[in-house]
């Protein structure tokens, strides 16, 4: 029998109210330092009736910082800017993870005062965001192998932090191109060590990565989220299904929560990837930082496809009482994409609940 979006669902140690997910969003509204506010915590709360919450990339290290304005777990001051965020959503009944975030060589020195790190030396296609607006994309430092294995241990790093300013656990981004994705890619790894060239070579960093964070913070607290095939900031991945059910081998063996998938490949290639992996999978059917946002419908074939739990991306910015919204049919609000990155509360906080006639 197909599960309702409205079923509760066990997801390590959580009951899970209903089964759709808050996905992971950049929204730039931290503070100098990398630190949550006020803001961010009313933010979260108010889309606490969400089954879980994954919270927007937060980065691991200085040098793992994608973005200007985004929040980081590496400091005791990080930690403490998160509590009142964490307890906020918990006062309001919500559960929230941490997308744990190194943006590799997607970066910029103008945005951290480092130089970007990456598999390879290959510069990422596209610009990049700074605090002076665009800039192309930086020539990265390729990793010494004996640097690798820091960078996978710097998701552990956050995840202890993450799990002491309360939150329920962590969702390692290992998509979009960002840090892990370039590790599984064959244009953005070049390498030639036990890091680089074969399948299992290239998804040993991947590996790596959730094996510290679970050793960290345990399996029930760990989840990953991936994109098969995606060609974000340039990469390219050959053999995709063969990558991805090696991978989800590798990850099986550790037991994490969940993995998360984009739909970024072909859907027999999502369908082959459901079977092949033996836990919860969320599934987010629309492609990222794309127009078209997650509905109901696409949800209801998912949950019939074998999905456990739908993750609604775009929806959740101007809809934070989605969950009602979607249990009853009322209109979903558009949001205001001028908005999306301007900072301040406009087009953050001011988008209302569903008012249902008397």
């Amino acid at each position: 029998m197909n599960q309702s979006l409205f079923d509760s669902h066990r997801l390590g140690d959580l009951v899970l109210p209903n089964r759709v997910v808050m996905a992971p969003m950049t929204r730039v509204r931290a503070a100098s330092g990398g630190l949550a506010t006020p803001s961010m915590a009313t933010y979260y709360a108010q889309r606490a009736t969400a089954g879980l919450i994954v919270s927007e990339g937060v980065q691991p290290s200085l040098v793992g910082q994608s973005n200007p304005g985004t929040p980081g777990l590496y400091t005791d001051e990080q930690v403490a800017s998160w509590r009142p965020v964490t307890a906020a959503v918990h006062a309001n009944g919500g559960r929230i993870f941490a997308q744990i975030m190194h943006g590799g060589r997607v970066s910029h020195p103008d945005t951290t005062g480092l130089r970007p790190v990456g598999p390879s030396a290959v510069a990422a296609v596209g610009d990049v965001f700074t605090p002076s607006g665009p800039q192309p994309a930086p020539m990265p430092r390729a990793l010494e192998t004996a640097e690798v294995p820091e960078h996978a241990e710097s998701y552990a790093a956050a995840a202890r932090r993450a799990v002491d300013a309360g939150f329920d656990g962590v969702e390692i981004h290992g998509a979009n191109g960002y840090l892990i994705s370039q590790f599984l890619s064959s244009n953005a790894n070049l390498r030639t060590d036990r890091y680089g060239g074969s399948l299992a070579n290239r998804v040993r960093f991947a590996v790596e990565a959730v094996a510290a964070t679970v050793d960290a913070v345990g399996a029930a607290r760990t989840g990953i989220r991936l994109s098969p095939g995606g060609t974000f900031w340039g990469v390219e991945e050959r053999e995709v299904p063969e990558l991805y059910a090696l991978l989800l081998a590798e990850l099986a063996r550790l037991e994490p929560a969940y993995v998360h998938l984009e739909g970024t490949a072909d859907e027999e290639v999502l369908v082959a990837l459901r079977r092949a992996w033996p836990g919860t999978l969320i599934m987010n059917p629309s492609l990222p930082m794309s127009a078209k946002q997650v509905e109901r419908a696409d949800a209801d074939r998912w949950l019939g496809l074998g999905a456990e739990l739908i993750s609604f991306g775009r929806a959740y910015l101007s809809n934070p009482d989605l969950v009602e919204r979607l249990r009853t049919g009322a209109p979903i609000a558009p949001a205001d994409e001028a908005t999306y990155f301007q900072g301040g509360d406009t087009g953050y906080l001011t988008y209302a609940a569903f008012q249902h006639a008397a």
